[in-house]
């Protein structure tokens, strides 16, 4: 047991409910009882900040902790604000579900944005210095002997020269057009033999590294950005010119993707769609401080840039560049090196995949088990004579895809491949566009489901001979196909090769398809047919429960929780009794612990080395968590309006023992404790991290997930040396 002292209120799985706060009746009962999207969500990326600021993390993560948090600013500002300017320009009024119109949350976020950007600078000065203690410098021209200087002469001669276009501003030239991210630099040059000054631009081409390596100097790592060099060598540029002045300027267009609702070509649609998004309006322009005047004046008329979107940026203009300075040689300035696990039950029986899922249902926890194993069930197939079909959803994967080169091969080998390409999936609607392509002309049959609906949903089926019968073997995920982002991202992979599932799941994809809405699921459930019923009615049951005198409990963990009739759903089952512990990494619109609102519902979000991105809800069902009765799934949705009514979603019934135990009393066991990487979140919005100082050793979920192994896939090993926080009356 642990001492009461040193239980932290991050510790759902231990602290009691905290004493509710009273809150005046408009925030209980009008549309203030929910919290901005908006806001929540620059909240969260403020939380992302802070890792970068946090000692316990190496120095390399906290850097890239902060490039992260620039990009995901950027995004934001391309996708949501770009939405919300355009309805408050047409004069809509309608208000977010917190009351807020469009007008109002540009206001609110242009404040919060412009403190989360100082901030981000700050910690940027903060980070070159102690970057610099470490042996890790970015340089100044100033900084440079003349060795180097001449060093750096020859890389741009040979790497830079050939790519740069000096592009001249006058009336003889049109102003260029700078692509979404595009930066530049803009100079103001005057002519040595008459005094008569030149403006111009000079792109930064995106082919090459924005900050450049220097030789290393006494062990001391070196770079020197790019636009630094193009202003050393100028004169290379601009022959009889000599610099006046200068800035640095970066633009965010929107980025929303508009496609006509009857397109009868849909890739030719997007792809003109996406050339529509390189030259969206712009939405923001960042441009360094103390630009000459004239020179920002010219700059901003010419791009049609409004004076309200431009941000002087004291400091380093770029900040998500930031990632190229996070050097691997480096180790000890970076996360500890982690080696996924194989799943025993998978080794048992010599790496086939098959065999092990006919010995039962096996979910594994990406990254901690190997997001080889999807990969391998995916090869395994397309080089099994007793395969004919398979079938597969992509939403995002990777540039070289192992899963698209297995499916290619099936196809090629004969069998039947049915790919479901999502071309909506944002910013990677290109790169499934190329996927799609490389499929049909391996012989594939390739999906792109619905105009209206994006299809999120991640199912893979594998139907195999056995004997006189088809058995199908089929994969649900609560993440990606995506290879690369699985090394970061925590999700769950369910195989199973029950027969209930598995018509299921092909019920899904004939939907995707054929567009006749699947009927009579048996265990599967999927939005926008039915997954939000289903979910509000199993929060009233637990509220029955509670009623009825019974434990009534709810945990669940997401991405984002927003979509108003559940978050009434958890509000109503509060009032009734029900214990709501909710995980949720990035926004929240749910305002918890208000005496007659939401007292016995807390919140709280776990950042840290790995991206939590598994969808889990579990509900007690009369019995508690853990227990025998309990009711366990795993989902590829958020609870959020989109998720629920505009894609194709599953939400997947675990009932096989083992793996419910490893699902609740494991992985949201571990959520829950965690306190080394958790913020609480209060009733008036605010997301604490709790003082751990009195505490020995504050427990990390991502720590204990690494250091232990899962119940399921256990194999031969058993369950013995599983700590005891992962054992349940299921178990």
């Amino acid at each position: 047991m642990l001492d009461k002292d040193q239980i932290s209120p991050s510790d759902f799985l231990n602290a009691p409910i905290p004493v509710p706060t009273e809150l005046d009746e408009e925030r209980r009962t009008s549309p203030k009882r929910f919290f901005n999207r908006e806001r929540s969500w620059l909240a969260f990326n403020l939380r992302v900040l802070e890792e970068a600021e946090n000692p316990k993390v190496p120095l390399l993560e906290r850097l890239r902790f902060l490039s992260i948090s620039a990009a995901n600013l950027d995004e934001f500002y391309t996708v949501r604000v770009a939405g919300l300017r355009e309805l408050a320009r047409a004069g809509n009024l309608t208000p977010a579900a917190d009351g807020r119109t469009p007008a109002e949350q540009l206001a609110m976020i242009d404040a919060d944005a412009g403190a989360l950007l100082e901030r981000q600078q700050s910690v940027w000065m903060t980070l070159r210095s102690e970057l610099e203690t470490q042996g890790i410098c970015l340089l100044s021209p100033e900084n440079l002997n003349k060795a180097e200087t001449r060093e750096m002469a020859g890389r741009f001669l040979n790497e830079v020269f050939p790519i740069v276009s000096p592009l001249a501003i006058d009336p003889a030239h049109p102003f260029p057009f700078l692509p979404n991210e595009g930066f530049a630099l803009a100079v103001e040059l005057q002519r040595r033999t008459d005094g008569r000054t030149l403006r111009a631009l000079l792109p930064i081409p995106a082919q090459i590294d924005r900050f450049l390596r220097l030789s290393d100097k006494d062990g001391v790592i070196r770079f020197l950005p790019l636009e630094d060099l193009l202003l050393m060598q100028i004169t290379e540029l601009f022959p009889g010119y000599q610099l006046r002045g200068h800035c640095a300027f970066r633009v965010l267009r929107d980025s929303d993707l508009e496609v006509e609702e009857e397109a009868e070509d849909l890739v030719r649609e997007f792809e003109t769609a996406l050339k529509r998004r390189r030259r969206g309006d712009i939405i923001r322009m960042k441009i360094t401080a103390g630009a000459p005047e004239g020179l920002k004046r010219v700059i901003v008329e010419e791009m049609g840039v409004d004076e309200s979107e431009v941000i002087e940026v004291r400091g380093l203009v770029g900040l998500a560049s930031l990632k190229e300075l996070v050097v691997n040689e480096r180790k000890e300035l970076l996360w500890p090196t982690f080696t996924p696990r194989v799943p025993e039950r998978v080794q048992d029986h010599d790496g086939d995949m098959f065999a092990a899922i006919r010995q039962k249902d096996m979910l594994l926890h990406h990254p901690y088990e190997t997001f080889d194993m999807v990969i391998r069930f995916l090869t395994q197939a397309a080089n099994d004579p007793d395969v004919v079909a398979i079938k597969q959803t992509l939403y995002r994967t990777s540039r070289d895809s192992p899963i698209v080169a297995a499916l290619c091969e099936a196809a090629e080998q004969g069998k039947t491949v049915t790919a479901l390409v999502e071309l909506k999936a944002r910013f990677d609607e290109a790169a499934n566009i190329r996927q799609s392509r490389r499929l049909e002309r391996a012989g594939a049959h390739v999906v792109y489901g619905f105009t209206r609906l994006k299809t999120h949903a991640k199912i893979s089926t594998v139907v195999r001979r056995e004997g006189d019968r088809l058995v199908t073997y089929t994969h649900f995920g609560t993440g990606n196909y995506h290879p690369i982002t699985a090394r970061i991202y925590t999700d769950l992979s369910l195989f199973t090769c029950d027969e209930g599932l598995g018509r299921d799941a092909t019920k899904v994809f004939n939907y995707i398809s054929g567009y006749a809405p699947p009927d009579g699921l048996d265990k599967l459930t999927i939005s926008p047919n039915g997954l939000k019923v289903h979910l509000l009615a199993s929060i009233e049951n637990e509220a029955d429960m509670a009623r009825a005198g019974k434990p009534g409990v709810i945990w669940a963990k997401m991405n984002s929780l927003v979509e108003p009739d559940v978050i009434d759903a958890l509000y109503a089952a509060s009032q009734a009794g029900v214990k709501v512990d909710l995980v949720v990494r990035g926004i929240c619109g749910l305002r918890p612990g208000v005496k007659d609102l939401s007292e016995n519902i807390r919140v709280k979000s776990v950042v840290g080395r790995f991206l939590e991105h598994s969808r889990i809800v579990c509900f007690g069902n009369g019995g508690g968590l853990p227990g025998k009765k309990a009711r366990v799934y795993i989902s590829s949705a958020d609870w959020m309006g989109r998720n629920l009514d505009r894609r194709v979603e599953t939400l997947v019934e675990c009932v096989n023992p083992t793996v419910k135990a490893q699902i609740v009393s494991q992985v949201m066991a571990a959520n829950l404790a965690d306190v080394a990487q958790s913020w609480v979140l209060g009733a008036e919005g605010d997301w604490t991290r709790p003082d751990l100082s009195a505490l020995d050793n504050p427990f990390s979920c991502h720590r204990f997930f690494m250091e232990n192994p899962s119940l399921s896939g256990r194999g031969s090993a058993g369950a013995r040396d599983v700590p005891e926080l992962t054992h349940s009356s299921d178990g």
